[in-house]
């Protein structure tokens, strides 16, 4: 930890890489409590998905036709697959009554094997791919880094506009739809939010883990926590801690800064778990 901090001033990578990790934990606190409560945390791994067909596309279309989109980053890509898709299961499950579920798994399967066939058509950039699959938190660029910047932003934003009407669906949808809110309408909000936090989560983790560091913190918080807008505040902070203290604990080691993101994640969740249940004996 000590080597961390005393190789930061001559490499800026480690100051982009903590500066992401605090992007990354904001947004998961700001929508995964919503996530939780709604019930739709396998729609973060089906938008995860779908952005892998995302990358696999834009990689594709830029090594292709250099001359017209050399400009398009993977990211891009990202983008406009995971908001399309989860654009597509807000209007598909509104008005066709499809079950959630089967939405999720058709997605999510259809997502990943897309990028996957376009990956294999575009030689030289599976290296690339794997980056975003698992996250390259040691590497963020001053580029990616304002990206997350503009989306935690927008997320903040979106959350404090439309907080009320999010609550009131994730507490009783059909109450709400009683008090004249537009379902469909916030489902998209939502839905939207989750992509978005998504792709801010996913220099972290990759996509591939994504769905645990935007559940497991808001899971934990959950446990002590029983409204919505202070399980905000303990997510955001659980975030911090789990993206900052395992990413200075595996330096100049071999392990994965995601994986250990991961992996603590994982162990703070099941001991909050022990401790709710030691909690509700003793009591």
């Amino acid at each position: 930890m000590i080597d961390y901090f005393r190789d930061m001033p001559d490499n800026p990578f480690l100051i982009r890489g903590l500066a992401a990790g605090l992007l990354a934990s904001a947004a998961c606190g700001m929508v995964g409590p919503y996530v939780i409560t709604r019930r739709i945390v396998f729609l973060t791994g089906a938008i995860a998905h779908t952005a892998v067909g995302g990358i696999g596309a834009a990689i594709f279309i830029k090594w292709h036709w250099p001359e017209m989109f050399g400009w398009l980053s993977p990211l891009h890509g990202a983008f406009i697959a995971s908001v399309a898709a989860a654009m597509l299961i807000g209007v598909v499950h509104d008005r066709v009554a499809e079950r959630m579920d089967t939405l999720i798994g058709a997605i999510w399967a259809v997502g990943m094997s897309t990028g996957i066939v376009l990956i294999k058509f575009t030689p030289g950039y599976h290296a690339e791919l794997m980056s975003y699959l698992f996250g390259s938190i040691t590497y963020v660029s001053l580029g990616e880094l304002w990206l997350m910047v503009v989306l935690t932003m927008s997320i903040l934003i979106t959350v404090l506009c439309f907080h009320k009407k999010l609550l009131a669906i994730c507490l009783d949808e059909e109450q709400a739809r009683l008090q004249g809110i537009n379902i469909l309408l916030t489902n998209m909000v939502l839905l939207v939010l989750t992509a978005l936090t998504v792709i801010c989560v996913t220099q972290v983790v990759g996509l591939i883990l994504v769905m645990a560091l935007l559940t497991l913190p808001a899971a934990t918080a959950s446990h002590h926590v029983s409204r919505l807008a202070p399980m905000m505040v303990v997510s955001t902070v659980l975030c911090l801690v789990i993206t900052t203290a395992p990413r200075l604990g595996v330096y100049g080691t071999r392990l994965s800064p995601g994986s250990a993101i991961v992996l603590s994640a994982g162990v703070v969740y099941l001991l909050s778990i022990i401790a709710r249940r030691v909690i509700v004996r003793s009591g």
